[in-house]
């Protein structure tokens, strides 16, 4: 498997070698929708909290007679068929919502996302990444000359300060490490650019 390497103008100057475990997968569905949905699953905090009738804030005291009125019977306000009443079955903040994904099944999946990404000619390589100053007009030059301003996950090698700062206020910019790379960004991004060291540490990692 071979991925374009593109120079400072964003044309494809070469191709590097990659290895087909990894981006050359067949594109499995089914197994990239599990890890997309467990990831974001796991990433809920899983604190709302509602009440039933016994916490609302209510009095005991009857609406009206039981008889006489014309109207059905009420006991208290505090009912769950009334507005403001409590819910019959809470959400409680201990609720779990974390699903178990194995890490064969967690690679794989990765895998087959880059191998989907190679073949739609959303992931591209570049040599480096760098700007001189933590500044955002520096790096939104340096990708609209790359041609993936618009949307875009990069990838480098190592944290850059530099680089954070400066993609901090693009909002369709994410620069990330290789191990922060997650399944959603991935998937969500228009296009993704890997730097070279970065490239050499995901093949390390989902080998």
């Amino acid at each position: 498997m071979e991925l374009k390497l593109l120079n400072a103008q964003g044309q494809a100057a070469s191709n590097v070698a990659a290895p087909d475990t990894i981006f050359g997968r067949d594109y499995n569905e089914a197994l990239i929708h599990q890890v997309v949905v467990a990831f974001q699953a796991n990433a809920r905090s899983g604190n709302r909290k509602q009440k039933d009738r016994e916490e609302v804030h209510h009095t005991t005291k009857k609406p009206w007679r039981q008889k006489g009125t014309g109207r059905a019977r009420a006991g208290m306000s505090s009912s769950p068929l009334w507005r403001g009443g409590g819910r019959i079955f809470p959400n409680s903040p201990d609720e779990n919502f974390s699903h178990k994904v194995n890490k064969k099944m967690y690679r794989a999946g990765i895998c087959s996302i880059l191998s989907q990404l190679a073949r739609e000619d959303r992931l591209s390589v570049v040599d480096s990444l760098t700007v001189e100053a933590p500044k955002t007009k520096l790096l939104s030059e340096k990708l609209k000359a790359l041609g993936c301003l618009d949307s875009v996950l990069v990838i480098t090698e190592e944290f850059n300060e530099n680089l954070m700062l400066a993609a901090r206020n693009l909002a369709n910019v994410l620069v990330v490490e290789p191990r922060y790379a997650d399944p959603v960004s991935l998937v969500f991004f228009k296009k993704v650019l890997i730097t070279k060291a970065a490239l050499a540490k995901i093949e390390e990692m989902l080998a």
